[in-house]
């Protein structure tokens, strides 16, 4: 038959050796305590003490010596919102430095690699180019150093049957006496719900705040918002929703309790429409006329400033100051002579006969 050594540790055989010294008891320690006729009695029954402190010691050596190393446990294959994950947990008493590799198959392909040497305790095969309606199986083994333990295999999952779906998202309006809920489909990490499920429905619970024990159900509804009816006016009522589906058969997991308090019954539903749509109206009346008017609007927070009409005259009429006289080209005139003609004529005689003599005076015009 084949054998396997693995080299040993000095440290793991000196404490067998002393193990093994401690309880043996030595035959000259006898002889010494006892006499010679205490000594082989006694030496026969610490013999055989010996054997078997020999025997335990080697059977706990031979599983070192061995070489086997041991495989992963509880290998598991799961998928949450269309992932699909591979977790396992460690062999019990695992060294140090120890690293894992994994493989995965579907129903058309065989084993493929997928996460290799990974310390982790999982292995995320989603990114695997894996198929929404795949039926997947996988594995895992140890590896310390050129050592590999045996392949361990997991359960076989169908993706799109066996997916987990998580919780949906839920918001509350309050309407008078009445609740609107709001409901939003899971995120998941291939494809998309309503993708994959040609039918989905919502079942929808709620209760009166205090009052968990006295929950009320609505179940099938296809539709992503549904409105509570009949409820007490100014209560408090919680909600929780969950999705099922036709191809799965497990429920979805349920939302977060969310809670909201219900209006007065006394206030139509219909007067905040109103209130609004007034305020629209007046908003849009508002800007027809700002619009429409702007000229009035503008001259009458920015009129125009318009002087009087004597001191526009006044700025156009040229400035006589002195600085602008002095400033002024002067102009040289020159003496003017003025003549006037005296006549020495008695009347009645003629004007040619007369003779005329001028008498000129002088002076600076």
């Amino acid at each position: 038959s084949d054998f396997c050594f693995r080299v040993v540790s000095p440290s793991v055989v000196d404490e067998a050796e002393q193990e093994l010294n401690e309880t043996a008891w030595k035959p000259w320690q006898l002889r010494a305590e006892y006499g010679t006729g205490w000594t082989e009695p006694n030496l026969r029954v610490n013999m055989s003490a010996a054997v078997w402190v020999f025997i335990l010691t080697f059977s706990t050596l031979n599983g070192v010596l061995s070489g086997d190393l041991r495989s992963p446990t509880n290998v598991q294959l799961s998928s949450r919102n269309l992932n699909l994950m591979l977790t396992w947990e460690p062999p019990a008493g695992a060294p140090s430095g120890l690293v894992y590799s994994t493989q995965y198959t579907s129903s058309a392909t065989s084993y493929r690699r997928g996460c290799v040497n990974t310390t982790a305790l999982q292995c995320d095969l989603t990114s695997f180019n894996i198929s929404v309606y795949g039926i997947y199986r996988a594995k895992v083994q140890a590896l310390l150093g050129a050592e590999t333990s045996d392949w361990v295999e997991s359960n076989q999952t169908t993706l799109d049957k066996d997916t987990q779906i998580g919780p949906p998202s839920v918001s509350l309006l309050s309407n008078g006496p009445t609740l609107e809920v709001s409901i939003k489909d899971p995120v998941f990490q291939i494809s998309s719900l309503r993708t994959v499920y040609s039918v989905v429905t919502y079942n929808i619970t709620y209760w009166k705040k205090g009052q968990e024990d006295q929950p009320r159900n609505l179940g099938n509804f296809q539709q992503d918002r549904v409105v509570l009816e009949k409820l007490d006016p100014l209560r408090e009522y919680c909600v929780q929703v969950h999705i099922n589906t036709i191809r799965n058969k497990n429920p979805s997991e349920p939302s977060s309790v969310i809670c909201e308090k219900t209006g007065n019954n006394e206030e139509p539903p219909w007067v905040a429409a109103v209130i609004v749509f007034i305020i629209m109206v007046v908003t849009v009346a508002l800007i027809v006329v700002t619009v429409l008017k702007w000229k009035s609007i503008s001259q009458f927070f920015w009129p125009k400033v318009s002087l009087p009409q004597h001191f526009e005259e006044s700025l156009l009429v040229a400035p006589e100051s002195s600085l602008y006289l002095a400033s002024q080209p002067t102009e040289e005139i020159d003496p003017v002579s003025v003549v006037t003609a005296e006549e020495d004529c008695p009347l009645g005689t003629a004007e040619s006969s007369c003779s005329k003599q001028p008498n000129g005076a002088v002076g600076n015009g």
